[in-house]
Parts: C-alpha cells; structure tokens; sequence
C-alpha cells in the first residue's frame, strides 16, 4: 500500500496539527504604568449584550485564524478590539500557556503599552464596553477566592465495552478545574482571566519582579 520512501517523503517536513477538533486562542496580558508610577495590568470589559461571555472581564485578546502566530493573534486582536496599534506595543516574550480540558490551548503574550495609548483607546464597541487598569500592588494584596470544577467523563450508551474489553466501571480519565475569583476595588475577575493573572503574579514574586521598578516605555 505504502512504501517507506512514501512514508519518508509525507512526513518529512510534515507540520503537526491536532488530532481531533481543538481550538487555539491567544490573548495579550498588558502592562500599563499609569501617571502615578503604578505598574497595573490592562483589562476589558466584554459588551454585555454579546452572545459569549457578556460583560465578563478579559484581556484582549481571541481566536488564531490560520497561518497566525499566538503573538500575530494577540497584537491584531488587541489593535481591533482597542485601537492600539501593534506597532506601539512593546512586546517582551511570550507568557505561559493554559490548556484547557474542553479541547482548546491559549496562549499569553507578555507586552508593554504607553500610559497615552491607553488613554486614547477606541474600542471596539460590539466587543468592548471598556478598558481600565488594575495596579499589580492591589492585585498583589488580594487574596483569590479557589473554587474546584470537577471535570467527569459522560460516555455514550451504546458503548461497546465488552468489544474493547472492559466494563462499565472503566476508570476513564477525569480532572479538576481551578476557578480563582479575585474582586478588587469591585472588579471582579474570575475564570481564565483570573488564572493567567495569578499565574503573572507568581512568576513575578518568584523572580522579584515585584519588588524591582519596571523601566519606563
């Protein structure tokens, strides 16, 4: 059927995707130093007449079309949802990756925007209802509510466990979700956005990153 040279020649080079449907996101975590001197993270608050998530708080940030970088994505989403430009974001590294259970990865990027391009934002108003900023000393100080999602396994009826060679009290694998819930100077943040936070401020105390002034845009 195949030949080895066949197999050689598929996948040599060969690009690998997902097996199985999967979604990939990517979304900018943004630090902003306001007119104080405060390093603060930039949020959004999503429109709260969309179909998805309305009115939660997010970075910005949204799905990969194809052929685009996690970085590409993270800068042209933020361009459209904000009106910052990519060109004036300070792009630092790319951040830690969250893999969810329900068949998606997002990604972070870690970038830097001026405390003007922030003031001037125009967002995109059938997306956004706002930006606004956190700073990290407040973020920092609060202490995240945890709650845990037990995440089963549902098999379909019909299932041929006798065909395969188990029984119907197969150990399938499960998980447990993490929801952080941080409310700070009524905000509330919770869920991915919250975990990628808490993820930003661990990485920063481990490196004392707290404790050193950020260099100015």
């Amino acid at each position: 059927m195949y030949s080895i040279d066949d197999i050689i020649k598929t996948y040599t080079g060969h690009k690998p995707e997902p097996i199985g449907k999967h979604r990939f996101f990517s979304v900018l975590v943004p630090f902003v130093e306001n007119d104080r001197g405060d390093v603060c993270l930039m949020y959004e608050v999503r429109a709260h007449d969309m179909v998805s998530q309305p009115g939660e708080i997010c970075f910005p940030g949204g799905h990969m079309e194809k052929g685009e970088t996690p970085l590409q994505c993270a800068l042209r989403e933020t361009e459209e949802e904000t009106g910052i430009p990519a060109g004036r974001i300070r792009v630092i590294s790319q951040g830690d990756i969250l893999y969810g259970y329900a068949n998606y990865t997002l990604y972070t990027n870690i970038g830097i925007v001026d405390y003007d391009d922030f003031w001037n934002t125009r967002v995109q108003e059938e997306e956004v209802d706002e930006v606004f900023l956190v700073p990290l000393r407040d973020l920092a100080a609060a202490t995240p509510q945890r709650f845990e999602e037990n995440v089963t396994t549902e098999i379909d009826r019909d299932f041929p466990y006798e065909k395969v060679g188990i029984g119907e009290d197969y150990a399938w694998r499960v998980g447990r979700w993490v929801i952080p819930i941080y409310d700070v100077d009524g905000r509330v943040i919770w869920g991915l956005t919250a975990r990628i936070t808490e993820k930003v401020l661990e990485t920063l105390a481990a490196g004392d990153g707290l404790a050193r002034p950020v260099e100015r845009c």
